[in-house]
């Protein structure tokens, strides 16, 4: 089974398991490819390979880089989804991504490797709303392992949308729940350049998002990333982000933005002529941030609580699980960098120490520096929470499965996505949210284990990175609004990815293009493909263009099981 996938009856065998089976220090042993290491002090390449091992060996700790730390080493247990550890994303982890990097790369080339790297878009793009809204974040109908049906012959798909008469950087304020749909299984060379998708219009009706807020004095009230499931018959359940801004007539914030976990109800129609759908007026807030586990809007005015996407776990019959973005509470810059987020291995002089705390490395010429200041203002997690009700509207929060403290502020639209027995975190970051002394692309980042609580380990040489837009760390970050002459142009060119079945990847154009040439997204960008293997996660170069699919190709790879008869219309 795998969620995110179809299930075969050798896949549900492997990974229906009892607590026994699954808590395991098994691990899928390393294959790699050679991987080009420019390292920065002697500006020569580095390589790592490893043999194959038998299926039950432990694998060797992945050495370090020269003049970089080792990552931290991870085992992939798994733990019971009610315990209490957390894995960590550490900075020994994610200074990977600077190890990685070619410190020769020149002016607006990529100094990632492409194995990682997503292909390059083109500027001249199509837009897929036909100049009706602008785009960003999607997702598909799914059902409760991820899989993405059809339904009556129909495609379906949820995206952010805002009105294009807005500027491009104010939608997030604005944004509301949008659908499309399209005519399933049409092989993408014979749809129309853009996908071939039908906006089908605004899911929830005016208002009805913003009346679980008990403070109605909001200046604005948008729709944030979830999640859709489909069940019995045409009944649809959107668990999404609601959140109320109080600004002042200059943009400014009143108070602090209240950010909310919201579920709703509706039906699904099609016909001949297309998708449609009812319902969605009653709104059942699921979770606000506790500040024990996630951190609260009076904790810090700027937290990331959102994207809510649930999903069943075959190791635990019977119940069902959320993911989420969240930051670890506690008061903002009060929460400090431990040596466990920093992850380093005792004897390596390329660590940090936390601040104020004896160095490692004392009595060592050159021992470990403290920790860049602000690293603690950085503290995204992954949360985890169960449903403690079959109508899925009552919940209760669980501790985080992966801390990013001291790494990162955003984990944003996580998944978990199961694959030959191996449980996938998969989340994505900007290389603006990083922490001080971190650096890498904007992108998916994953992470492996036994189960959905494990001691994940981030894959790709203990990095995280799975796929990233072509990024130059040699030279400044920008903003969308304003790309760095220097960078890549396609820095900035993908964002919000979707991993689906398949491996398949889905994720909308920002911007595309250097200062002095650029364009703007708001549309979804081609689909490409990553091979998922173990804890590598490399770019399928064979699929598609060298990598890069069709635009917003978005397939079914199911039909849900429901008449093909043709619903009536509702009289208008």
């Amino acid at each position: 089974m795998r969620v995110g996938g179809t299930t075969s009856q050798s896949d549900r065998s492997s990974t229906t398991r009892s607590k026994a089976d699954i808590v395991t220090t098994h691990r899928t042993p390393r294959r790699r490819g050679l991987v080009g290491v420019i390292v920065a002090a002697a500006l020569v390449a580095t390589a790592f390979t490893a043999a194959s091992a038998p299926a039950a060996a432990e694998e060797e700790p992945i050495p370090a880089v020269p003049g970089y730390p080792a990552p931290t080493d991870h085992t992939q247990q798994a733990y019971d989804p009610e315990d209490d550890f957390t894995s960590r994303w550490t900075r020994a982890d994610a200074r990977q991504l600077k190890a990685m990097s070619d410190p020769t790369a020149p002016s607006r080339e990529n100094s990632m490797p492409e194995e990682f790297t997503m292909p390059t878009i083109p500027q001249d793009f199509p837009d897929m709303s036909n100049g009706q809204v602008w785009v960003w974040d999607t997702w598909t109908l799914t059902e409760g392992n991820a899989d993405q049906p059809s339904f009556k012959g129909w495609e379906v798909i949820f995206s952010l949308v805002a009105d294009r008469n807005l500027g491009f950087d104010d939608r997030h304020t604005y944004a509301r729940l949008g659908y499309f749909f399209r005519k399933a299984g049409i092989p993408a060379e014979e749809r129309p350049e853009n996908g071939g998708w039908t906006y089908g219009g605004l899911v929830f009706p005016d208002g009805a998002s913003g009346a679980i807020f008990e403070d109605q004095s909001f200046s604005h009230q948008t729709e944030w990333s979830g999640s859709t499931r489909i069940f019995d018959g045409n009944k649809l359940r959107i668990f999404y982000t609601a959140v109320a801004f109080y600004r002042d007539a200059a943009g400014q914030d009143i108070k602090p933005a209240d950010p909310r976990i919201v579920q709703s109800e509706g039906r699904i129609f099609a016909d001949e002529n297309g998708v449609w759908m009812t319902g969605f007026r009653d709104q059942h807030e699921l979770l606000v941030p506790d500040g024990t586990y996630y951190q609260t809007k009076d904790q810090n005015p700027f937290v990331n609580f959102r994207d809510p996407f649930t999903f069943e776990d075959p190791a635990h019959p019977g119940k069902t699980f959320m993911v989420f973005e969240g930051n670890t509470g506690g008061v903002r810059d009060q929460v400090e960098c431990t040596a466990e987020d920093l992850g380093y291995r005792p004897e390596d002089l390329q660590g940090e120490n936390p601040l104020g705390e004896v160095p490692v490395g004392e009595g060592v010429p050159g021992g470990p520096p403290e920790i860049p200041a602000d690293a603690n203002l950085r503290m995204g997690n992954v949360g985890l929470a169960v449903a403690d009700n079959k109508a899925l509207t009552e919940w209760h929060f669980l501790p985080p499965i992966l801390s990013a403290n001291c790494v990162t502020d955003q984990t944003e639209r996580p998944q978990i996505y199961i694959k030959d027995g191996k449980y996938y975190i998969f989340t994505i970051s900007h290389r603006s949210t990083f922490a001080p002394g971190i650096d890498g692309p904007e992108g998916v980042y994953g992470f492996v284990g036994d189960g959905v609580r494990s001691d994940f380990q981030p894959v790709n040489r203990g990095s995280g990175l799975a796929l990233g837009s072509p990024s130059n760390l040699n030279f400044a970050v920008g903003f969308p609004f304003a790309p760095d002459f220097n960078q890549h142009p396609g820095q900035f060119q993908a964002y919000s990815h979707y991993v689906m079945p398949d491996g398949l990847v889905q994720s909308f154009i920002d911007t595309i293009g250097t200062s002095e040439d650029f364009r703007r997204g708001g549309t979804l960008a081609p689909t490409v493909r990553v091979n998922i293997d173990g804890d590598d996660v490399t770019v399928d170069r064979e699929y598609g263009d060298n990598g890069l699919g069709a635009y917003a190709d978005i397939p079914a790879n199911t039909v849900w099981p429901v008449p093909d008869t043709p619903d009536p219309r509702p009289i208008p």
